[in-house]
Parts: C-alpha cells; sequence; structure tokens
C-alpha cells in the first residue's frame, strides 16, 4: 500500500523504480529546502566560527545528505559528505576552527549542491570524483589533531629548584 502511495497510483505495484524515483525526489527536494536554510548560517559561520549551534545545525544536514546517500546508493555524494561529516565532527570535539577549515565546508557545501544540480537534472549520480576536495578534507582533519595533540602535550616537568642552605627534616 505504501509503495502504491509513493508511486501516486491505485494501479498494481509495477516496480521499485516508481518507489526509488520518488524517494530521490524527495531527497533532493528536502535536502534542497535544507541547503537554502544552511546558507545564512554558512555567512554567520564564516564569521563566528566557534558557534556551535550553527556547527550543529550545518553538521546535522551533511550527516543526513551522508546517511540518504548510502540508503540511495549515491557513493560519490556519500564519500564527499563523509569527509565533511568527519571534519565538522572533530570540530564539535574540540579542534579549533580556522578561516582556511570555513573556507574548506564552503567549498564542500558548493560541491555537494553541484552534485545534487546533476542528481536532478538526470536522475543519476553525475560522473567525476571529488579525490580532490576529499583529501583537503582529510588533510585538515590530521593537521588540526596534530596542533590539538601538540597543544595537549604535557610540558616537562619543573624541577624543583634547590635552596641552598636549607635543610629538610627527613624520618628514617
Amino acid at each position: 500500500a505504501k509503495l502504491r502511495k509513493a508511486c501516486g497510483s491505485r494501479a498494481p505495484v509495477r516496480s521499485k523504480a516508481c518507489f526509488m524515483d520518488d524517494l530521490l525526489r524527495e531527497f533532493l527536494t528536502e535536502t534542497n529546502e535544507s541547503l537554502d536554510t544552511v546558507d545564512n548560517q554558512l555567512v554567520r559561520f564564516e564569521q563566528d566560527p566557534n558557534n556551535s549551534k550553527i556547527l550543529d545545525n550545518i553538521f546535522r544536514l551533511v550527516h543526513t545528505i551522508k546517511g540518504t546517500c548510502g540508503f540511495l546508493g549515491l557513493p560519490r555524494l556519500e564519500a564527499l559528505a563523509h569527509a565533511g561529516e568527519t571534519l565538522m565532527g572533530k570540530f564539535r570535539d574540540g579542534m579549533p576552527v580556522t578561516g582556511q577549515a570555513v573556507t574548506l565546508i564552503l567549498s564542500s557545501i558548493d560541491r555537494i549542491k553541484e552534485i545534487l544540480g546533476g542528481l536532478e537534472a538526470t536522475e543519476a549520480e553525475p560522473e567525476g570524483t571529488d579525490q580532490d576536495l576529499i583529501d583537503e578534507l582529510e588533510a585538515m582533519v590530521e593537521r588540526g589533531m596534530e596542533a590539538m595533540s601538540a597543544s595537549a602535550a604535557p610540558a616537562a616537568p619543573a624541577q624543583r629548584a634547590i635552596e641552598q642552605g636549607t635543610l629538610v627534616p627527613q624520618i628514617l
């Protein structure tokens, strides 16, 4: 019944293709609406990169895109969304947000929009690879994690200064 309803017909179920077409259209509609909403937040995020509420909203959108792409069988979009989600997850974990990182996130969102545009036009994931952007996102995660571990490394313990002329009582 759900499949017939999704296909908009009371006729017997013909195939899963109709159901998948409707799922794809719904995914595109919802994702584009979410991206329109997030566009304003992206501008604010660029101005205030440590705003956790904005970061959470962007993270949720990319997380949803990634998860839905896995279900719909869209590996290119899923891989890009996964790399972006990983970087934003590190920001949520406390990795410092830099201007370069914000620019990279904006580039990722722009690329996601391009892929969605191609998907909407042809109902198929566009040919191509996003490995260049994925590599940059992964490198940004690595650099950020290295910076975090370097700043968290304990400083060399200070040696106690020995005062001359002071006796310290000891019990044996």
